[in-house]
């Protein structure tokens, strides 16, 4: 049995920014960066496996493991922030000789889209913001829950049951999956690393300035789950409100999962989006 069915989290090794990093690379055609979100145990496999397959079909599909995340690379001295997410993430696309591309950004990952959109806008055809941070807003209980997550079964349960607005999405071996990878070597001290309490201060060190996104010309969509918990709807409402070319859908009967809650209707979405001229 080969590494990649016993261990589908694993992609391809490339030196991205002086990091040796994970990703998937999949697909022909135009490039599109897949970036995941902040939950512990993620992998860019795990945020978006149902995605990849479907919109491979017509694009070429970047989707890493951040740095402290997953199984990238991780050191004891790093010190996480916006602008070295920002870093790897653009150095993982030099290191691919790709110098535009659409970007997705799935919740932490909106806010390193949204920096990306604002500080290299000339690199960025299209940007798309699904349960976005990157905006001011109070923490919400539930992401201090997420950021605060202490390693054991039942603790990734709980979470995981956060995220989904449908519990029967969430099977015990997608815990078991989730908890396994938050417990090897090194992966929890460098979590704790990024978000020690209190935690209303790494919401707003996310954030791009108003007048920064203001300026986005990039055409860009903006997707969320009506009942997500962890990331309010009304950064969806403002995002909305600053990108002038911007348009919103909201999925109703979603939480914070929307490309595992409605799978068929979110990659309908991205491709049909991604694919306009």
């Amino acid at each position: 049995m080969t590494k990649a069915m016993t261990m589908p989290e694993l992609g391809n090794s490339v030196n991205a920014a002086g990091i040796v990093t994970n990703l998937h690379d999949v697909g022909l055609g135009d490039p599109v960066l897949l970036l995941h979100g902040s939950g512990p145990g993620v992998t860019a496999w795990a945020n978006w496996r149902l995605t990849i397959p479907e919109l491979a079909k017509e694009h070429r599909v970047i989707a890493p493991d951040l740095v402290g995340f997953g199984y990238t690379e991780r050191s004891p001295q790093t010190e996480y922030s916006l602008d070295y997410w920002v870093f790897h993430a653009l150095g993982i696309m030099d290191s691919l000789g790709i110098k535009q591309f659409s970007v997705v950004g799935n919740s932490f990952g909106g806010a390193i889209a949204l920096a990306l959109a604002t500080r290299y806008p000339s690199r960025v055809r299209r940007l798309v913001l699904m349960g976005s941070v990157g905006v001011p807003f109070s923490i919400t209980p539930e992401l201090d829950a997420v950021w605060g997550y202490e390693p054991s079964m039942p603790n990734m349960r709980k979470l995981l049951d956060i995220f989904a607005h449908d519990r029967g999405l969430v099977s015990d071996e997608l815990a078991e999956l989730r908890y396994q990878a938050s417990i090897r070597p090194g992966y929890q001290e460098s979590y704790e690393m990024m978000f020690p309490a209190p935690r209303q201060r790494w919401v707003d060190a996310l954030c791009s300035t108003h007048a920064e996104i203001s300026n986005i010309k990039t055409p860009t969509l903006i997707v969320h789950g009506r009942e997500d918990r962890v990331i309010p709807l009304d950064n969806a409402l403002l995002l909305n409100r600053l990108i002038k070319d911007s348009q919103l859908h909201i999925f109703g009967n979603c939480g914070h999962w929307t490309q595992i809650e409605c799978t068929k209707q979110f990659n309908k979405l991205l491709t049909n989006f991604l694919s306009e001229e």
